[in-house]
């Protein structure tokens, strides 16, 4: 009789326990709804009204959302401004680069170094001097919303290019250097779209130095080497795997090959894709490719 008794009160405790967080939730605004109450964030509703994305922040979730104020906005010029709220395409891939999945708390963003955003590119996490998300600082934190979490910004942030993505990531750094030998950069930085197969520090690790330090030093054959990494247009990792073969900035093609053992790029393994960048989208190799 008496476990009875402790199983009915045990039965009556989960159900109460289930009801309040059920009454809590549905008390709480979702996160478009808090930030429309809030009168702190009229630009940034207005922006999400532009690009169609209320449904979804209305949505379940759930998201962690780095919420620029009406001051933020306020120091980006006018007329980039106005432009950027007529283009829709690109304003819905500012305004995701600002939103992550899950209900991330403010302790939790601290232990991360950078956070993947639903526009698919990575945001970096600095604690060096007060809390820093892309050189944005946080200023509010933990705002509860009943499908995610809100924490307030500094400022807008912007997608990075690709160049500006392989230097934040810390992995490239001597793809970064050769890139800068070949003069590369600005073509990378512009618009594109492009397709990047980078190679990662480990991968140009493999290289023997004498031959490395040799192609360092020959800007035409290092600008060969590294527009074979290149690919015209924005290719996602079903695309590059679909077409079985894929024809380079350099004018070669490079062999697609999707077995047991993984993506191969000819002979170099794919280890990380759709890393969305403002200009294009990378995709992470373990060996360099050489035409």
């Amino acid at each position: 009789m008496k476990i009875c008794k402790t199983i009915l009160y045990f039965s009556i405790l989960v159900i109460v326990i289930l009801l309040t967080t059920s009454i809590g939730m549905a008390q709480q605004k979702t996160i478009v709804e808090t930030a429309i109450e809030a009168g702190s964030f009229k630009t940034l509703v207005k922006a999400v009204q532009a690009a169609g994305l209320v449904e979804v922040l209305n949505g379940p979730g759930p998201f962690t959302v780095f919420a620029p104020t009406d001051e933020a906005f306020a120091e980006i010029p006018e007329e980039t401004l106005n432009a950027l709220l007529m283009d829709k395409e690109k304003l819905a891939s500012v305004l995701t680069y600002h939103v992550v999945k899950g209900r991330l708390l403010a302790a939790q963003v601290l232990r991360k170094n950078s956070l993947i955003t639903l526009q698919g590119g990575a945001l970096s996490v600095d604690a060096m001097d007060g809390v820093k998300i892309d050189g944005a600082r946080i200023i509010a934190t933990d705002i509860s919303c009943s499908n995610g979490k809100i924490h307030v910004i500094d400022k807008v942030l912007m997608p990075k290019n690709i160049v500006e993505t392989a230097i934040g990531a810390g992995i490239f750094n001597t793809l970064v250097t050769a890139v800068q030998a070949a003069d590369l950069v600005d073509v990378l930085s512009g618009p594109g779209p492009f397709t990047v197969f980078a190679p990662t520090d480990s991968a140009f690790a493999k290289v023997p130095a004498p031959t490395l330090n040799a192609l360092l030093a020959d800007k035409d054959a290092l600008s060969d080497v590294l527009t074979y990494h290149v690919v015209p247009g924005k290719l996602m990792a079903n695309d590059v795997i679909s077409m079985g073969m894929v024809k380079t900035v350099q004018g070669s093609e490079i062999t697609v090959n999707d077995d047991c053992a993984g993506v191969m790029l000819d002979d170099a393994l794919v280890v990380k894709t759709n890393i969305v960048t403002s200009n294009g989208v990378i995709h992470v190799i373990d060996t360099v490719l050489l035409p």
